[in-house]
């Protein structure tokens, strides 16, 4: 345990700041940032992962693949949208996406296998029942060496709105944050409350002074200003010093949206897009789509920001609004689309233009998708029932070939026309792209689960450079 002096500035009362163990996502800082432990990793590919999971379920007709020469029960219940890309159109919910689609790749036979409300593909039995995060943070490590910034984080609504539902009791919310075989050191971080970091970084004040996150960040600010006036920080080496400087600069500052640009945020914000109002309270989901307006573009914002500090793998998902049955929670597939197609089409179109910017879009690697599509047919109430055997997938960025569509499905768009991508090809696909895989290969002390997805997976073949 170290043990920090802060100053209140009104009262210059003395309060400890007690960081126990710096174990943040279960590895001790000091010790891993030794210099030992910071030297050139040939491993690794300097890149990472913004794996954003639609929760519930999206229809491939609506999203990429809109069929509108199908009969009228089949097709597109929102029209379609010419892309960059010549012939190839997409949902009309997706114009700005579409103007972007040269940086995209549209996987149009991805089969997910089964029409179950869980969340492969982020967690499933590909994966030993582990968020694909907990994998690559097995491989790399629980934090960042440089910044602290944890390798693997879940974002959900509430980390940036606090307005928004909790985790509890949202379906499969506690689900994304499993470590399976790989243990609770390598488990997301979730900045809205949950898992394990949170709880190993205290500050021994009033308990009332910590609320929330937003409390714990300005005690660290305060912090911060004391040293910054001169203050000592006491019995300290340097690898502590270290750790310390991590929790203010890096941690504090990430997961910190006001530390953004205004006008950057502003661009983001998909509130706007859907307001309370115009989403009609029949439905019980009413507040998931409340949720997701709210939240959806915020969280792709602090996604990027994880990213830019060394973050390899981020979830992002929202609570669950994209299963449209038209029954007494969902709505029908034109209205449903127009609560989520909105929010969707700007947040990742904003993201997209961020990144390229900021000369990031090598870098990180977008992939987009839910747990299976939907059915072919429009039900009699005017929403699509689950399906499995078909489902929409969309990945950007990440150094990856961009501009195509990857295979071919049936004309009623129920299963796919060419060779089916699955699961363990996305899966491969992504671990080829976080590391050099050749390399993981011939690493002794590996966990036999990872040493056999790379083994038995081969990765999306059009995508590779």
């Amino acid at each position: 345990m170290l043990t920090f002096f802060d100053s209140d500035r009104a009262s210059r009362r003395r309060d400890f700041l007690k960081v126990g163990s710096l174990a943040l996502g279960g590895m001790s800082l000091p010790w891993f940032l030794r210099p030992d432990a910071r030297g050139e990793n040939s491993l690794l590919r300097d890149k990472s992962v913004i794996f954003l999971f639609l929760h519930g379920g999206p229809s491939q007709f609506e999203t990429f693949d809109p069929k509108m020469n199908a009969p009228a029960n089949i097709r597109s219940a929102t029209g379609e949208t010419a892309t960059k890309i010549p012939g190839i159109t997409f949902g009309g919910s997706f114009p700005k996406l579409a103007a972007r689609a040269d940086r995209l790749s549209i996987v149009r036979s991805f089969v997910t296998g089964d029409g179950n409300h869980d969340i492969k593909p982020i967690v499933s039995r590909d994966s030993f029942g582990a968020n694909l995060g907990s994998i690559f943070s097995r491989i790399r490590g629980s934090n960042d060496p440089n910044t602290g910034i944890p390798t693997n984080v879940a974002l959900f609504p509430r980390a940036v709105e606090p307005m928004a539902q909790g985790t509890n009791g949202v379906v499969n919310f506690p689900a994304f944050l499993t470590t399976g075989p790989f243990g609770s050191a390598c488990a997301p971080f979730d900045p809205s409350g949950g898992g394990a970091v949170i709880s190993n970084m205290r500050l021994n004040v009033a308990m009332d002074r910590l609320d929330d996150r937003r409390n714990l960040l300005r005690q660290l600010d305060g912090v911060q200003w004391a040293l910054s006036e001169g203050r000592q920080v006491e019995a300290l080496d340097r690898t502590q010093q270290q750790a310390f400087d991590v929790i203010l600069r890096g941690v504090g500052d990430a997961f910190d949206l006001n530390r953004e640009d205004p006008r950057v945020r502003e661009r983001y914000d998909t509130a706007p897009l859907v307001r309370p109002d115009q989403i009609s309270r029949r439905w019980n989901n009413y507040n998931n789509y409340v949720d997701n307006a709210r939240s959806l573009g915020k969280l792709l914002l602090l996604a990027r920001r994880l990213c830019e500090r060394g973050c390899g793998f981020v979830t992002v998902t929202t609570n669950f609004v994209w299963d449209m049955h038209a029954d007494v929670n969902n709505a029908t597939m034109t209205e449903g689309m127009g609560y989520l197609g909105g929010p969707l089409d700007h947040a990742v179109s904003v993201l997209l233009d961020d990144l390229q910017a900021r000369g990031l879009s090598e870098k990180v690697l977008l992939v987009v998708c839910g747990e299976m599509g939907r059915t072919p047919r429009i039900n009699n109430a005017g929403g699509r029932d689950h399906w499995g055997s078909l489902a929409p997938l969309l990945l950007a960025g990440g150094g990856l070939r961009m501009g195509q569509v990857v295979g071919r499905s049936q004309p009623n768009g129920g299963e796919p026309n060419s060779e089916p991508v699955r699961i363990p090809n996305l899966i491969a696909t992504i671990l080829q792209t976080l590391v050099n895989t050749g390399e993981l290969r011939l690493l002794t002390g590996m966990p036999r689960e990872i040493q056999q997805t790379l083994a038995s997976h081969e990765p999306i073949a059009e995508l590779m450079p």
